[in-house]
């Protein structure tokens, strides 16, 4: 007789290998770069998604704008970045007020509005000042320090008398010669670019520094010394300083420039040559005619 109870079949055996695809993913994830995909760059690609949806509408990128400058402005405008007030040293009044004018007008002003450098190259454009130093001190005050050029020769300029330093530079003016006297005056076409060796023949006037009104360059090559008296030294393009070396030695020893002598020609050194005025000359001519008539009476 058949059994009425139904046996289970035989159950299929399980199979604990990954199907390939499962293989797959399992061998990706061995990868180091795939898990950082997933761990990183998935996430990253969400977020990037939403917030390039969320900020592709402009509504919403002008609310982040104003957001950021807001929040900027709040920073640039707490009280330690404040500056309250300024202060300019090493300048005489003239240039100070130069200098104020090329600073800001009102304060407090935040410290993050200001251009330092730009401000600092602005200052050394002026032709009074050498160098400047710009900083915002620990009190809130924008402190400048300036080093003014130092003028060392007066420079007619055409009409102008302009002030100059040993590098050729020009620092100001003044209306009269008379403003500076302590100065030496140069002039001529050229005497600025030549200050350096103007300068060394004034210092090496010596005893006759005290006579010399001015300088004048002559043909852009050489130099002519102006003495009181209307004389005039005139001196070679090359050896300036050795010819007028010479003149202080004749002086010295024949009182020569005490004499009516009013050009001392030093341009060829082997043969200076001296000029005497009008009446010096005259007075010579007639001592000549006299020595010759008497010469032909005897």
């Amino acid at each position: 007789m058949r059994s009425l109870i139904r046996r289970p079949a035989a159950a299929v055996p399980h199979d604990p290998a990954p199907s390939r695809l499962g293989y797959r993913y399992q061998r990706l994830l061995l990868t180091p770069g795939f898990r950082a995909t997933m761990r990183i760059g998935v996430p990253i690609l969400l977020i990037a998604s939403i917030a390039g949806s969320h900020f592709s509408q402009p509504e919403n990128r002008a609310a982040l704008m104003a957001q950021i400058e807001s929040t900027k402005q709040r920073f640039q405008q707490r009280p330690q970045f404040m500056v309250k007030a300024m202060t300019i040293t090493g300048a005489d009044q003239e240039t100070m007020t130069r200098v104020i004018d090329l600073l800001p007008k009102e304060y407090p002003v935040s410290s993050f509005d200001l251009d330092l450098e730009e401000t600092r190259r602005t200052i050394e454009a002026l032709d009074p000042v050498q160098s400047a130093s710009v900083r915002v001190g620990a009190a809130g005050t924008l402190e400048v320090r300036l080093t003014p050029r130092v003028p060392a020769a007066l420079w007619r300029d055409g009409a102008d008398l302009r002030l100059i330093d040993g590098g050729g530079i020009v620092s100001g003016t003044v209306t009269s010669r008379s403003d500076r006297l302590d100065l030496p005056l140069i002039a001529g076409d050229g005497a600025e670019q030549h200050i350096a060796e103007a300068l060394a023949l004034y210092a090496g006037a010596g005893p006759l520094q005290e006579r010399v009104r001015g300088l004048v360059r002559m043909g852009e090559r050489r130099w002519d010394i102006v003495l009181d008296r209307d004389q005039r030294i005139m001196l070679p393009a090359t050896g300036a300083v050795a010819a007028l070396d010479r003149v202080i030695a004749l002086n010295d020893a024949q009182d020569m420039l005490e004499r009516d002598v009013v050009v001392v020609d030093m341009r060829n050194a082997q043969r200076p040559t001296l000029r005497m005025n009008e009446e010096a000359v005259a007075a010579l001519r007639r001592v000549n005619e006299n020595i010759t008539t008497n010469g032909a009476g005897n």
